[in-house]
């Protein structure tokens, strides 16, 4: 039988140690492991996600009870001692005495049996004093004290601050703390009764659903562990998708007319064009979230093209293709910032979801906010520059283009669309039209940026432009 606690810890090393994306650590073991018990992959999941979720404040209680700092530490007991912290002061359903026991065995085991003293020591001296815990006072160190509480860098919380003001920074920090069930999108072609069918799969695994607020076809899904084992997956029901993806594929407005909006936007076209001749093309397109719905949405009244830069997030893309069975839909490996004459003027829509810091998903990807960086930012917003004046190219006189990112940052998402369209022949357009009621107001300029804690789906921003 596999020892749960260590697979937490070599998932751990893999992501702290040796730089891999915990996502993919954590879908690879799950994947690998697929013959555990559902509460033994749930406990996997949750010690990882959870300790890297909090690791700045795992690392300020281990640094007040033990006299060798956390850097200090071997990588193998520093990652063992962050695990072991995080059960106490988050796992309440786990006796204190059986996460040290099983911490000690662990040393042991993995070669370290001399510090086994050690990590029994300090371990009960946090479990018997973890309501004497000193944190930071907020009034007097506010960034530190939410730093820690929050387990987020200083750094990103002085940014948010000064681009966000201190309210909403602190709806931020608390929204990317809060729950972040599955959300998928299910087929809209389903009949009632296959749908019904579907949710009651779900309730024969114990999977609680949630119709989602904003769109009809949006669900939540708590009490999953691995994708591939909820029903439907095989079959292509539904695509593992966040709401603010949802709608900026409904901000391009191709579920109504799309010709007649381009005729509307100014378009010189010969004769009437008729929908069978629509192009999307999404330049950004893994794993294909946003290139599937769009094909959901033309219906077979057009066709998309979903590029990305490497084979293997091509094969992503087609593996979701493959599964969900759309025939209007191409995968091709393609550099978007390189420039594809065959397509000049030739898509209806352009979707660009580019290459961006990621800090909106930090709630889900938890490593992120310690690899960002203001250099990092800076050199993101040069290479979306460098998309943006390859691929605007492609779109239609009168046609739309979408940029999206799942950022929080000004300069990837509200100044990066000024700068746009001062230099480019595009106007921002009402994304109201396109939106759930509730966030109509909100995208009457043709940009909106979603927050965590705020909104109901995760850090993300949305433009709409036309050519003019």
């Amino acid at each position: 039988m596999e020892n749960i606690r260590e697979l937490a810890l070599d998932m751990l090393m893999e992501i702290l140690e040796r730089g891999e994306y915990s996502h993919l650590v954590i879908r690879n073991v799950l994947d690998k492991y697929h013959y555990l018990d559902l509460r033994d992959k749930a406990f996997v999941k949750r010690v990882t996600e959870g300790t890297l979720e909090r690791l700045i404040q795992i690392d300020y209680v281990l640094d007040q009870f033990s006299k060798v700092p956390v850097l200090k530490m071997k990588p193998l007991i520093r990652n063992l001692m962050r695990m072991s912290v995080y059960q106490l002061l988050f796992m309440d359903q786990i006796p204190d005495s059986a996460v040290c026991n099983e911490a000690v065995k662990l040393a042991g085991k993995r070669g370290f049996k001399g510090l086994s003293g050690f990590v029994n020591g300090v371990l009960r001296n946090i479990a018997r004093n973890r309501d004497a815990i000193i944190y930071p006072d907020e009034r007097t160190h506010r960034v530190k004290a939410l730093s820690v509480r929050c387990s987020m860098p200083q750094w990103l919380i002085e940014f948010w601050d000064q681009a966000y003001g201190q309210d909403r920074t602190e709806a931020i920090l608390k929204g990317l703390l809060s729950e972040h069930p599955v959300t998928v999108r299910l087929k809209e072609g389903l009949s009632v009764e296959e749908r019904k069918a579907w949710l009651t799969a779900l309730a024969g695994q114990r999977i609680e659903v949630q119709p989602h607020p904003y769109l009809s076809y949006a669900f939540r899904l708590k009490g999953t562990e691995g994708v591939r084992s909820i029903p439907g997956y095989e079959e292509g029901l539904f695509v593992v998708q966040d709401v603010s993806s949802m709608l900026a594929v409904e901000a391009a407005g191709v579920s109504g007319s799309i010709k007649n909006e381009v005729e509307e936007n100014g378009a010189q076209q010969k004769g009437k064009a008729s929908e069978e001749e629509l192009l999307v093309v999404d330049v950004c397109g893994a794993p294909g979230g946003k290139s599937l719905h769009m094909a959901e949405k033309l219906r077979g009244r057009g066709n998309v093209i979903s590029r990305d830069l490497t084979e293997y997030k091509v094969s992503l893309i087609e593996d979701n293709i493959e599964r969900t069975g759309y025939t209007n839909i191409e995968a091709q490996v393609y550099d978007a910032g390189v420039f594809d004459e065959s397509l000049v003027e030739k898509a209806d829509v352009v979707l660009a979801d580019l290459p961006c810091s990621g800090l909106g998903i930090i709630g889900k990807k938890r490593d992120i906010k310690y690899r960002a960086s203001r250099e990092t930012m800076q050199e993101l917003t040069v290479l979306q520059r460098r998309i943006f004046d390859t691929v605007w190219r492609y779109v239609k006189p009168g046609g739309v283009l979408i940029y999206s990112t799942c950022t929080i940052n000004p300069d990837e998402n509200e100044n990066m669309v000024q700068w746009f369209v001062e230099n480019h022949p595009f106007k921002l357009q009402s994304l109201a039209p396109y939106l759930p009621q509730a966030l109509k107001d909100e995208g009457e300029t043709g940009k909106m940026q979603f927050f965590p804690g705020i909104h109901e789906t995760d850090g993300f921003f949305i433009a709409r432009m036309v050519r003019i």
